[in-house]
């Protein structure tokens, strides 16, 4: 074995360039292939990642103004939501599962004792924690007794609570001034998700339709779909013309006005972003594929090349005795062996650029905003599975053995004397 391995050794010593170019081309195809798999599923990751504090499957509604005239009804009128909109939509609409109305303050002064701040401020129901996921980490979140007595209770987001709630001092039973009225915090919450990575303070729905709008002007309605109501893109399309054929006439607007009605289909555009990602992983497996295959490829051409330049040596060999398995043996061991090292080197190289990349993204999240950098971001984790990697060596190790056996059987055939007679 060893002076096997020692005379593939010397084979490739006196084909340095050949030997180098062929090794060069199998690990920058295993190379090209990890890496294409990673950035797709570091792009894949962000975007989950970003919708993580959200349920996929939800439908947003907001009222616009009509583009054309309904029933004698003339364009370019306010839609409004109210009340009675949001009981509406939920014993209308059979999909809803869980559903909330929203009233929507932009600034909304706070304060606590001498600290004080401007935030977004909600007004929405308890099953809103059920869309929005959201994490609570002190106290608890609204629920149906505080929306049914009215309760002036409040939720606000962690950096509401680093902002007004110096020295560590807890916010639970503590009492925040909210435009002029006391509202008793019962519980914060972490929101890496909100817009602009900006804090927000949630109230229930009741009592902020009678603070601020006195049963009209409800700023949205959102709920989630029932499982298994919205499986495909058509589906999801087909709920959408259904929530404006029942809104529109209770409304007054045309059902195909689309500028009356805003509709968020949160269910239909995670099913479109399912299949843009099955697309791009199949687009990358092919690129990747055809980088390794053509890797491949050369070491086939170098053990046709190499067979053909040892084929005297095979001719005497093979009339000293050697058995047909002596000859096939070395030829696919330095194809096997090419390969393996080859291969492996481009694992090592893919898999270390990757680390480097997933650490440097890291590094910039944490310091561009978010809370403890968990920001917006597009591109996380940019990482394979040991399966692929492991599936990938055991691929080019197979392809090698056969690009060794391809040659090495049509050295067997050659006749020993029109062997030696080969220039």
């Amino acid at each position: 074995m060893f002076d096997l391995l020692g005379e593939i050794l010397e084979t490739m010593r006196r084909n340095k360039l050949r030997t180098f170019l062929t090794g060069f081309a199998v690990a920058w195809g295993i190379f090209m292939l990890i890496v294409l798999l990673a950035m797709g599923n570091g792009l894949q990751n962000g975007v989950k990642s970003n919708m993580r504090n959200q349920a996929t499957n939800t439908m947003y509604l907001n009222p616009g103004w009509t583009s054309m005239p309904y029933k004698g009804l003339r364009a370019n009128r306010r839609i409004r939501f109210d009340n009675r909109t949001v009981d509406f939509v939920r014993k209308n609409v059979p999909e809803v599962d869980a559903l909330t109305g929203y009233i929507w303050r932009s600034t909304t002064s706070v304060s606590y004792g001498e600290e004080y701040g401007t935030w977004m401020l909600e007004a929405a129901m308890p099953e809103v924690a059920e869309i929005m996921n959201f994490e609570i980490v002190k106290g608890r979140f609204l629920n149906d007794i505080d929306e049914a007595q009215q309760r002036k209770v409040a939720v606000i987001g962690k950096a509401t609570e680093e902002t007004l709630f110096v020295n560590g001092e807890d916010p639970l039973g503590k009492y925040i001034v909210i435009d002029g009225i006391a509202f008793q915090v019962i519980g914060v919450w972490d929101t890496p998700w909100s817009p602009n990575n900006n804090p927000s303070i949630s109230i229930p729905f009741s009592v902020g339709n009678k603070l601020y709008n006195r049963g009209w002007g409800v700023s949205g309605i959102e709920f989630t779909i029932r499982p298994g109501a919205v499986t495909t893109i058509e589906e999801g399309d087909a709920l959408e013309k259904r929530v404006r054929e029942v809104l529109g006439p209770y409304l007054g607007f045309d059902p195909t006005d689309r500028s009356a009605m805003y509709i968020w289909n949160n269910a239909k555009g995670s099913l479109e972003m399912q299949n843009v990602f099955s697309y791009l992983e199949i687009f990358l497996w092919v690129i990747g594929f055809a980088s390794l295959m053509a890797g491949l490829v050369g070491v086939a051409n170098i053990m046709l090349v190499t067979v053909k330049e040892r084929t005297r040596e095979i001719g005497i060999r093979k009339a000293l005795g050697a058995s047909p398995w002596s000859i096939i043996k070395s030829v696919i061991i330095e194809a096997v062996f090419i390969t393996s090292v080859a291969g492996y080197l481009g694992i090592m190289a893919g898999v270390g650029i990757m680390e480097v990349v997933a650490r440097q993204i890291g590094s910039v999240g944490s310091d561009s905003g978010g809370y403890n950098g968990q920001g917006m971001t597009m591109f996380k984790d940019p990482t394979v599975g040991l399966g692929i990697v492991f599936s990938a060596l055991l691929l080019l190790v197979v392809c090698g053995v056969v690009a060794g056996l391809i040659p090495s059987l049509r050295a067997t055939r050659i006749k020993p004397i029109e062997a030696m007679r080969a220039d």
